[in-house]
């Protein structure tokens, strides 16, 4: 594609960036067939192609409306166009640079500032939890929206009380809403992981990944984000006292997989990013390797399942067929579906920003896999997870925390 980008655009690492994706595209349309909003839509300006175009026209000095603001925010960063590009053309960190670019040039409606102000500050203070619990408290009351962001309480059970015994040590993520939303699967994949002499820890200095700001118009904050969990993780990293850091939420997984590209432009930090990042390993690829040795030890595993693989797992981090591979090793019976490779709609807080796309690709994602008639259905990212769940009646659950309960089934 041809560029002919205005003198700021030029001048500015942004635009240089910009305008090395933007040379790459060709036109072809490949992405239309891939790209969850297109299906719906049947708009070009929602579409991977006609983004593309949009964030062009800004860079190449065209004053962006809040209609250009609408169609980038329709974007559902899933990243599955990506995966059809025959040219390589790296559409999620173009799209992440016309975001910004415009929203420094858009004003947004006040009701939308709120909303985003809110979701940002609520997501990443420790009042979150209290909040939670009061939402689950007034859940038969609030807006649907709100109501099916809202997961039951499963509680954690014990956990084990000195992993430091083991002499394999991985770290944990803290900082996440996941801990609150849904304690039962961190304290599952402490258990899976002791049960394979693998022990876990929480680093303090370490917080949330970074996407809720990145993703809600907060790009400096996050990046902040990153710095503070570097600076927390990778000491322990490079004197080998732990082996990786081990994610549980493949939307963290994909975030922190990409510290490097983030703070590309940081002098003090992007050599530190890409020794972490080489570190970054999701819980299924540690698991995977002992599948054989944990089979023997479960009992009483789900008849037929289904497995959602998060946007953020299969197109962010190339880590498609891992975790099937590895349930159907462990013993699951996996029951394959249609439309798989596209998105469920969830994408962080896209479900509360976006709320009726979100809803009408739940409802295509649950047609599919309900078809096959699953006993449950199993993911592993708690957006996807939460999303999917408020539209069936079919349990949904993080896979780690079935391989647990098959696991204290077999030791009664």
């Amino acid at each position: 594609m041809q560029t002919n980008l205005a003198s700021w655009a030029q001048e500015s690492e942004l635009g240089q960036d910009a305008d090395e994706i933007l040379r790459r595209c060709v036109h072809c349309g490949f992405c239309l067939a891939t790209c969850p909003t297109y299906q719906i839509l049947g708009d070009e300006r929602d579409s991977p192609r006609g983004r593309i175009y949009l964030i062009k026209q800004v860079l190449e000095g065209v004053e962006p409306t809040a209609a250009t603001q609408e169609h980038l925010d329709r974007c559902l960063t899933c990243r599955n166009c990506e995966t059809t590009c025959p040219s390589g053309v790296e559409y999620g960190a173009l799209v992440d640079i016309g975001r910004n670019l415009v929203d420094q040039r858009v004003e947004r409606p006040l009701a939308q500032r709120m909303t985003r102000a809110l979701l940002r500050r609520m997501l990443n203070s420790r009042l979150f939890g209290p909040a939670l619990a009061l939402g689950r408290m007034l859940r038969p009351v609030l807006p649907t929206v709100l109501k099916n962001k809202i997961p039951s309480f499963r509680p954690a059970g014990a956990v084990p009380s000195n992993g430091a015994r083991h002499a394999r040590q991985v770290l944990m993520l803290a900082g996440c809403v996941q801990p609150a939303m849904m304690p039962a699967i961190d304290a599952a994949t402490i258990r899976v992981l002791d049960a394979l002499d693998i022990g876990t820890r929480v680093v303090p200095g370490a917080g949330c990944c970074g996407a809720i700001n990145f993703h809600l118009d907060a790009q400096e904050a996050a990046l902040d984000q990153m710095r503070a969990n570097i600076d927390a993780w990778l000491p322990l990293l490079d004197s080998g006292q732990a082996e990786c850091i081990i994610m549980n939420a493949s939307g963290c997984g994909a975030m922190v997989r990409e510290y490097a590209h983030h703070l590309r432009h940081d002098p003090d930090y992007v050599a530190k990013a890409l020794r972490l990042v080489d570190k970054v390993r999701d819980v299924a690829e540690v698991v995977a390797p002992h599948a054989a040795q944990l089979k023997a030890r479960l009992d009483g595993l789900p008849g037929k399942t289904a497995f959602h693989p998060p946007c953020t797992l299969q197109h962010w981090q190339g880590l498609r067929g891992v975790s099937e591979r590895m349930l159907a090793d462990l013993g699951f019976s996996m029951q394959p579906f249609t439309e798989s490779h596209l998105c469920c709609g969830s994408a962080g807080t896209y479900s509360v920003t976006q709320p009726e796309l979100a809803k009408s690709l739940r409802d295509r994602k649950l047609d599919a896999i309900q078809a096959t008639q699953p006993d449950c259905i199993v993911s592993s990212n708690i957006g996807c997870i939460t999303h999917l769940q408020s539209g069936t009646e079919i349990p949904v659950r993080h896979w780690v925390e079935i391989v647990d309960q098959a696991l204290s089934r077999a030791s009664v």
